[in-house]
């Protein structure tokens, strides 16, 4: 049964560096505001499969450190997970939603609706563009 809800920060951070930064020590996937972020967790028979942590400023929403579990991946659990943030960000009354995508990630998030909207971003060895989703 798969369940997603919301989790402390701390409760990200291992399956964030298992799967974006392996080699980088723990505290490379901690975020400064990791405090004001509001972070959700898909379990799937009580295993936490995916993580993606939302920051809110007004209107404004960006998610970051979106992450599933390589053993997991490509079963449709990043779909639902990042469906249900996006139903979030509407009860929240956020317009306009945006991530750093890696390269390798821009076909999933246009599946979304997401738009590409910048230049290629270079930082800690990868590549990266922003990409933004606007509600109406």
């Amino acid at each position: 049964m798969i369940v997603i809800k919301e989790i402390e920060a701390s409760e990200t951070w291992p399956l964030r560096h298992k799967v974006m930064w392996p080699s980088k020590p723990l505290d490379f996937v901690v975020l400064p505001n990791d405090d004001v972020g509001i972070h959700y967790g898909l379990f799937e028979k009580d295993i936490l499969v995916s993580v993606i942590s939302l920051f809110v400023d007004g209107k404004n929403g960006q998610f970051r450190k979106f992450a599933t579990d390589d053993y997991f991946q490509g079963r449709g659990y990043g779909t639902k997970l990042l469906t249900h943030l996006i139903e979030e960000a509407k009860k929240l009354k956020i317009t306009h939603l945006k991530c750093s995508a890696r390269m390798t990630a821009i076909e999933f998030y246009e599946r979304f609706g997401m738009k590409v909207a910048s230049d290629i971003i270079r930082k800690n060895g990868k590549d990266y563009v922003i990409m933004e989703l606007a509600f109406e």
